[in-house]
């Protein structure tokens, strides 16, 4: 589950992703960006991982795209659009190498902690919005770099962070595109905790292996799911849907396991859940 610009490596039932390349802040090549996905779909898969931490090697969380990558692509949107003797198809992608979207996060139906361990921008916000929790260290820096880049935030993170932090704090902060710090993020609601330099991964992995020994894998993957549908539904809706999953739930091993560990006064031995 290695490879040379991004690791994986196993914690108990905590798999810890890391961006690996720390002499460029960590930013996303083409390449790198299939290979963590599929590191993410197998940790996904595996049933006998109950969380996800996502984190970069050395002082940087995540830099964005590769400036390589950027360039590249801008100097092939270019030429297209000489040959064309037009400008850019509105809502065209601006980074093609990057199309599968960073919101497949969401869709993994088990617990994915960012780690911030430095400064996270562009990308490697979004990379950080999407994942469920977010931890980050002392002075970690955060911010969107797709403005001074001439760019509209891409990824789905102007829809991200308004339902993350609120609209008012959203607009001031993606019109700006000024830096944060993760102490501010904590104030905004965006990081969930500040740890002290390089304690980070530590706590992001402790609170990752509560959440799995307390919580059946089966209750994640649903709390998952009805906090993101619940985005794009009304309340009806969501009641109606919460209510047929816990009708399912309560005929389950997932719930008599819960409930007699509870009589019995001792941890749950939870059954294990891939993906499907």
């Amino acid at each position: 589950m290695t490879g040379a610009d991004v690791l994986a490596e196993r914690r108990g039932r905590v798999v810890v992703l890391t961006l690996n390349r720390p002499e460029r802040l960590n930013a996303v090549t083409p390449a790198m960006h299939g290979r963590y996905l599929s590191l993410l779909a197998e940790a996904a898969g595996d049933p006998d991982v109950g969380a996800i931490v996502v984190t970069g090697a050395g002082r940087g969380f995540c830099a964005g795209a590769d400036a390589d990558a950027v360039a590249e692509t801008a100097e092939r949107a270019a030429g297209l659009a000489r040959r064309a003797g037009a400008r850019r198809r509105p809502g065209a992608a601006t980074h093609p190498a990057f199309g599968r979207p960073w919101v497949h996060h969401l869709g993994v139906p088990k617990p994915i902690v960012a780690a911030v361990n430095g400064p996270a921008a562009g990308l490697g916000l979004v990379l950080a919005c999407c994942c469920d929790v977010r931890f980050a260290a002392e002075g970690a820096t955060l911010a969107p770099a797709f403005g001074p880049l001439g760019l509209p935030p891409e990824f789905g993170l102007a829809w991200l962070l308004p339902r993350l932090i609120g609209g008012a704090r959203a607009t001031e902060w993606l019109l700006s595109s000024r830096v944060v710090l993760a102490e501010e993020a904590r104030e905004m609601g965006l990081v969930h905790r500040v740890a002290p330099p390089g304690r980070v991964v530590d706590e992001a992995v402790a609170w990752a292996e509560d959440v799995v020994a307390r919580c059946g894998p089966d209750a994640l993957a649903h709390a998952k799911r009805l906090l993101h549908t619940g985005w794009m539904t009304d309340l009806a809706s969501a009641f109606d849907e919460a209510r047929e999953l816990t009708d399912a739930a309560v005929r389950g091993p997932e719930f008599a396991e819960g409930v007699a560990a509870r009589r019995e006064r001792r941890h749950p031995r939870w059954p294990r859940r891939s993906a499907g």
